[in-house]
């Protein structure tokens, strides 16, 4: 059989697929919809079978199209991966990833591990949806995003955790504040402090309220937040200390921020990818993904003296 369609066409073929939509699929690859549906057309004459049933409310796959779908998706990944692995023909390709990421991942740990994948990859385009723990599982499963960087918390049947790394609580501080030279404080050396806290909508609260159930602040917070991020910046404006995630805090050569471990109890939680069960990730997000393992570990170190 002579092969009268291209790559561009098995590439229209697999978005459709994807996302169950020619209006996205057109959007995916970037072109109108009716240039969409002309590279199927020609697909499906070359091939000489219908591959899409379509009705006003969906688009399916035929048997024909299920049963090409997997080597479609074989031969463009194998491609994708050749490409990739070769240096200067990397630094050419285009493309795109989205990962959502709770923000106190997002803040400090996700610029250093973009800018490394922009050295490498320039023209492939990262998306980093920056939200609630809640709203990263969400965009896993309805699919917005390749996969998510968030912590363990409640999961949904079709999502899997892959942990990376084991992080403390620590209390973030001004250098110039009394706790800062300190070994390690208490949580309930904390509370006696003027302190920053989270609202009940946030994922670490839900965390730290099951961890500290036996603790009784001696005194209110004087501000809650929704997010970490902004927890930190009350802190450096002086307002006052906040008990956050080792990742959220800024690397030791900060003027201004310092940390000091929180004991009695050592909280921790677990960081990890969030990925939907049975979806094969593109090359471009697994070459992500491999790069925020290998950076796992890269954050501020614990004080010296702890």
């Amino acid at each position: 059989m002579a092969i009268n369609f291209d790559l561009n066409d098995l590439q229209a073929f697999r978005a459709v697929v994807e996302q169950g939509s020619f209006r996205k699929a057109a959007d995916t690859v970037r072109i109108s919809q009716p240039a969409l549906s002309r590279r199927i057309e020609k697909l499906e004459d070359a091939l000489g079978v219908k591959l899409f049933e379509r009705t006003t409310r969906r688009v399916s796959l035929t048997q024909a199209g299920r049963a090409f779908s997997p080597s479609v998706e074989r031969l463009l990944d194998d491609l994708d991966v050749a490409l990739l692995g070769i240096s200067d023909v990397a630094s050419t390709r285009s493309g795109y990833v989205t990962v959502a990421c709770v923000p106190s991942a997002a803040y400090y740990f996700m610029p250093r591990v973009v800018a490394q994948y922009h050295q490498r990859f320039p023209r492939i385009k990262v998306k980093v949806l920056d939200s609630s723990a809640h709203d990263v599982l969400s965009a896993v499963v309805n699919g917005e995003a390749d996969f998510g960087l968030s912590f363990m918390g409640t999961l949904e049947a079709e999502v899997e955790f892959e942990p990376l790394v084991q992080e403390r609580y620590v209390v973030a501080c001004r250098r110039d504040h009394a706790l800062a030279s300190r070994a390690s404080v208490s949580w309930s050396e904390l509370y006696q402090q003027d302190y920053i806290s989270l609202d009940k909508t946030s994922g670490n609260r839900f965390l730290l309220d099951q961890a500290l159930s036996g603790i009784v602040p001696a005194r209110q917070s004087i501000c809650e937040t929704r997010h970490v991020t902004t927890m930190i910046g009350l802190v450096e404006a002086g307002l006052g200390i906040a008990a956050v995630p080792l990742m959220a805090m800024p690397g030791s050569d900060h003027p201004i921020l310092t940390h000091v471990p929180l004991t009695d109890p050592q909280v921790m939680r677990s960081v990890g990818l969030l990925k939907r069960r049975g979806r094969t990730l593109t090359p471009a997000a697994l070459e992500l993904e491999r790069l925020i393992v290998e950076m796992k570990f890269s954050q501020p170190p614990e004080p010296a003296s702890a």
